[in-house]
């Protein structure tokens, strides 16, 4: 009886990294773009409800502890450098798993690009501006959008897991 090797390929983590590569330029050059044509507080009217603003988030998301003193600064970058350590060691363990990498990929490029943000600036670039009636949700960015997404695709990665082990 022949004997069967069940080993896993180990797959590569680099089409990921290139993956979350793509996320941060696309996330610094449209950064790039709003603070070259817009000072801080311009905004242009594009639809009924969205504007392209310039906003400067010293906080994480929503502005959460925005108004501290500074220290804030190097918590989230710190926080940052940490997850993106972290999910490139999850990446090379898990590569095979599409899904669950692609969620990680697209965390990796937003956090990185925040990261840069906070770095470079003390603040993290905003400008995507949605509202409706009065209300706006906080402005926020490609790298934002990115992380959203991959928030997304892990629960929904998790959620096909458990329904997969039923």
């Amino acid at each position: 009886m022949a004997k069967t090797n069940f080993v896993k390929s180990s797959g590569s983590m680099l089409p990921w990294l290139g993956l979350a590569l793509l996320l941060l330029i696309a996330d610094q050059f449209t950064k790039v773009l709003i603070l070259g044509y817009y000072k801080l507080g311009d905004a242009t009217y594009v639809t009924s409800f969205f504007n392209v603003v310039r906003v400067h988030n010293a906080g994480a998301a929503f502005s959460f502890l925005a108004s501290e003193s500074g220290w804030q600064r190097w918590f989230f970058t710190g926080i940052g450098v940490a997850a993106a350590l972290f999910i490139v060691w999850m990446l090379k363990s898990h590569a095979v798993q599409k899904l669950f990498s692609f969620a990680l990929s697209c965390i990796l490029g937003g956090a990185i690009g925040n990261v840069i943000d906070r770095a470079m600036h003390g603040y993290v670039v905003d400008f995507l501006d949605f509202h409706y009636a009065g209300w706006h949700f906080p402005a926020f960015n490609v790298a934002d959008s990115a992380i959203t997404v991959g928030a997304i695709c892990l629960i929904l990665d998790e959620l096909l897991r458990v329904r997969r082990a039923r």
